[in-house]
């Protein structure tokens, strides 16, 4: 069968349509998607894993919206995870007792400012430089995963964090002057 002369009927109208019809009718609707809403559903995503990952780096504080877990206090880093860069991240470079404080700090605050759209493609190129480190340095076999934190990273780059965040408001009330 034919691609291009396959048609299907309509079962109201007796019309037929064809499938490239509805290929560029599902493209179209697809094209429709708002930015806005593909950039927060990005934001919201990538700042949940690495903020999920800050968590298991800390004790005292616990915030997860999600499974509304909410421990309020002074976060401390937790007892394993200067051993968990020594022993199994093996960074070059940086001391252990340095890496694992710079790592559940940046693991907090980078994704709460995407989540918040705030510095929003510099916060995404800090996680992005963190990615490639994870990537590069710790864990090589797992680029599948690595691979879609860079995209939507990436993505937040290169179209930023879209209107429903404090940048797009920022850039609203103090416009650049011409």
């Amino acid at each position: 069968m034919n691609t291009r002369t396959e048609t299907l009927a309509a079962p109201t109208t007796g019309k037929t349509l064809s499938v490239p019809r509805l290929v560029r009718g599902f493209n179209a609707i697809c094209a429709r998607l708002p930015n806005s809403l593909l950039a927060f559903l990005a934001r919201f995503s990538i700042a949940a894993v690495f903020w999920k990952s800050g968590q298991t780096k800390i004790e005292g504080l616990s915030i997860d919206i999600v499974s509304r877990d909410f421990t309020l206090g002074w976060p401390r880093l937790s007892d394993s995870v200067v051993a968990l860069f020594r022993d199994e991240y093996h960074l070059p470079l940086v001391s252990p007792e340095i890496a694992a404080p710079m790592a559940a700090f940046a693991e907090h605050l980078f994704p709460l400012m995407i989540l918040l759209g705030l510095a929003t493609r510099l916060s995404a190129l800090a996680l992005l430089g963190m990615t490639l480190t994870i990537q590069l340095l710790v864990y090589p076999d797992a680029y599948p995963t690595h691979g879609t934190w860079a995209a939507v990273l990436l993505y937040l780059m290169a179209h930023g964090p879209g209107k429903l965040s404090l940048d797009h408001w920022i850039a609203r009330r103090y416009p650049r002057e011409a």
